[in-house]
């Protein structure tokens, strides 16, 4: 738990549990296939939370689960990453959410089910008894799921926090559009901005022009995710673009969730928009050179240590 009075960051949403069988010889539909079955706490909020708790942020997680073995596993997990989860509802009976999906001999995806029903029990109710936990975020940190209920926290607890925005897909990112003059920050991937702002972007003065699109919405900060051509920043003082030298990716599955938490980390400890792109990119570039979402050494020291040693391309505008 975190100390009263402490300045902390606030994630909500979604907890799902992950269960991945993985078949080793080809295969075989409607038959039993040999295999490995591996596990993990995952959700792309979840995943947020736990890599700035890990970096020694602060960090308040809301969320909702079933008192079952899934959800007593991901309360586990946060504990051991120092992870607050103790205002997170708990629903007696209920099925924490749960995705499961196989996999063939080359590691795609042959079928998936996916369990999120609960989802839908946390009420406006139960949200305005944790007001308190909203109000006294330094910024509270949203997905795109469950558009009108996103709504209701921006109009709600609106000036209370500072909200910033993962869109997570393109689909999702359409679905709450109308909401993006809510937000302090928003980290949209290149396709994600596309969609947001309605045109392609594929050289600098697309992007710039996005930029100021966004920002006109009254949005405070805005980072751009470009893939191999790095990241774009404005903050309406300074804009520009980093890059940092390709590596070996062996999952890129978390590297967005680990960047929004790179942001979430470079502001509760003061870093300006340069030092908190580098320190984001940094952070998603440790969790793709590992094979797991999150990686199992992520900590402050680690991303100190990288950023001793990184060499930065950067365009200033």
């Amino acid at each position: 738990m975190i100390e009263n009075n402490k300045p902390y960051a606030l994630v909500f949403g979604i907890s799902i549990y992950d269960i991945f069988g993985f078949s080793y010889p080809t295969y075989r539909p409607y038959d039993s296939n040999p295999g490995q079955i591996k596990t993990s706490c995952g959700g792309v909020c979840r995943n947020i939370a736990e890599n700035m708790s890990r970096v020694g942020i602060p960090t308040k997680f809301i969320s909702i689960l079933g008192d079952d073995q899934q959800g007593a596993e991901i309360l586990r997990q946060a504990a051991k990453t120092g992870l607050d989860m103790s205002d997170s509802l708990i629903v007696e009976g209920g099925a924490t959410p749960t995705y499961l999906a196989i996999l063939d001999e080359n590691g795609e995806m042959v079928s998936a089910v996916v369990d999120t029903k609960l989802a839908n029990e946390f009420s406006h109710e139960e949200l305005d008894k944790r007001a308190h936990i909203i109000e006294n975020a330094e910024y509270m940190f949203l997905g795109a799921d469950n558009p009108p209920f996103i709504e209701y926290i921006l109009e709600t607890y609106k000036g209370k926090t500072k909200f910033v925005l993962d869109p997570v897909s393109g689909a999702k990112a359409l679905r709450v559009k109308h909401l993006l003059h809510h937000f302090h920050t928003v980290k949209p991937n290149r396709h994600e901005a596309e969609l947001l702002c309605g045109f392609e972007i594929k050289i600098h003065e697309d992007v710039r022009k996005a930029g100021e699109y966004l920002r006109g919405l009254g949005i405070q900060n805005i980072f751009i995710s470009l893939d191999v051509d790095g990241v774009y920043y404005n903050n309406g003082e300074e804009e520009g673009i980093i890059k940092s030298p390709c590596l070996e990716v062996l999952n890129v599955t978390g590297a967005g969730d680990a960047f929004v938490a790179g942001i979430g980390a470079a502001y509760m400890t003061g870093k300006n928009v340069v030092d908190t792109v580098k320190y984001a990119i940094a952070m998603s570039n440790i969790t793709i050179s590992d094979q797991e979402t999150i990686h199992p050494e992520m900590s402050a020291a680690l991303v100190e240590e990288y950023l001793k040693t990184a060499t930065w391309e950067e365009t200033r505008f």
